[in-house]
């Protein structure tokens, strides 16, 4: 499959997960501290999975809105999604990701806010990234 890319980013990191990552144009840059469940000191600075987590769930909504664009339900202006990411050991070896999503649409049915939900799940690029290869627990609140 390919991808028609309208956008590109870059980031480095350094030190692994107790150094550092920066993206090419300055707008982010962030400490990087394992946690103590990784056998990290669980000092100041971010890991991994809290990026993909903030990633993920900004991502999603924006897919919500993209639905509704296209003749979806309107996304109400407090809607939110929270994204839970967890690694550990894969039993095939190595380690793995597990996700869970849940999203808050306010004020909206309940029909509506599945199909919505489905169909933000089938154009976000991060679920098409994860898809069959890493568990997404979508979770409407």
């Amino acid at each position: 499959m390919s991808v028609n890319v309208l956008y590109t980013t870059q980031a480095t990191a350094t030190g692994g997960r107790d150094g550092e990552a920066k993206t090419a144009d300055g707008a982010l840059s962030v400490k990087l501290a394992t946690p103590k469940e990784l056998g990290g000191a669980g000092g100041p600075g971010n890991n991994p999975e809290q990026l993909f987590a903030a990633g993920y769930s900004a991502c999603f909504l924006g897919a919500m809105k993209f639905v509704a664009s296209q003749g979806g339900p309107k996304v109400p202006a407090d809607t939110t999604v929270t994204a839970t990411v967890g690694i550990g050991p894969r039993s095939e070896g190595g380690f793995g990701i597990d996700v869970g999503l849940e999203i808050s649409l306010p004020g909206l049915a309940k029909a509506e806010a599945e199909a919505l939900v489905e169909k933000a799940h089938q154009v976000c690029p991060y679920s098409n990234a994860t898809r069959n290869n890493v568990p997404v627990r979508l979770t409407i609140v």
